[in-house]
């Protein structure tokens, strides 16, 4: 299910680019959305007009640079990340899983952004609900959702994939019907160095079209009061606790997941 649909500008930044394969439709019907331009490769110099494009290259929706348009592009990955288990459900193994709760049952992605905590999240068996406020990467994550949905092994045990809704989560925080046990933030922070060669493609092209999170700790108060026991905030090691001391924080390599209790008494 899909909802609230925000609007958003991208003007001189965002272009929706045919490459003169299969049916241009659906490539008006993005750009109309996403109010952008539509380019098309065989026009001179469209690369010099915008800084990314969207465009669907073997049968998924990709986000492309100026660099990326010759290798492929960045799509919103559906298979699990190394060292991840294939099973479903998979186990509630590792740094996030301590983090999210052994009772943890219900669970929101305020932060999706690429969704792979997300999806690593839905594979461990939890009831995700999944939200994000760019429209660029909520159509990244559309398409992702539809072609999860088609894989043979979410068909043969009757999945369905997560709940997506797209708009400011400060605000849809406020509007939940049910509380979810626990609500997961995962902001984007500035780099501690500004050129890191440790700094992923996918995350370097999203924070030049998207810019860092500047309202992370209003979100962090939404969080708090929206969930029924916990906010788990994901954070780079160098990075400061977004809501102060945590009750518990898990460590992983080069990140933690610092854990805020609601409710003492409700903690598991």
């Amino acid at each position: 299910m899909v909802t609230n649909i925000s609007e958003q500008q991208y003007s001189g930044k965002l272009a929706v680019l045919y490459e003169g394969q299969g049916d241009i439709l659906p490539f008006q019907h993005l750009a109309e959305r996403l109010s952008v331009p539509l380019r098309s490769s065989a026009e001179d110099g469209f690369d010099k007009q915008e800084l990314f494009f969207l465009s669907w290259r073997e049968g998924c929706l990709k986000l492309l640079d100026n660099e990326l348009l010759k290798k492929g592009g960045l799509l919103v990955n559906i298979e699990p990340r190394h060292g991840e288990q294939r099973s479903w459900p998979a186990p509630k193994q590792g740094a996030l899983a301590q983090a999210l709760g052994r009772k943890t049952r219900t669970l929101v992605d305020a932060t999706t952004g690429w969704g792979q905590d997300g999806l690593h999240i839905f594979r461990m068996g939890y009831e995700l609900v999944c939200m994000e406020r760019s429209p660029v990467m909520a159509e990244l994550l559309i398409d992702a959702f539809k072609r999860l949905a088609e894989q043979d092994w979410m068909q043969k045990l009757d999945l369905q994939p997560p709940r997506l809704l797209i708009g400011n989560a400060i605000e849809m925080l406020a509007t939940l019907e049910t509380q979810p046990d626990c609500i997961y933030l995962d902001p984007m922070y500035p780099p501690k160095r500004k050129k890191s060669a440790l700094a992923k493609k996918s995350m370097m092209v999203l924070r030049d079209l998207l810019g860092d999170d500047l309202d992370k700790e209003q979100l962090f108060a939404a969080a708090l009061s929206a969930t029924g026991k916990r906010v788990v905030v994901k954070s780079p090691g160098y990075a400061e606790p977004l809501g102060g001391k945590p009750n518990e924080s898990f460590q992983g390599k080069l990140l933690r997941y610092d854990v805020y209790i609601k409710n003492e008494k409700n903690g598991d």
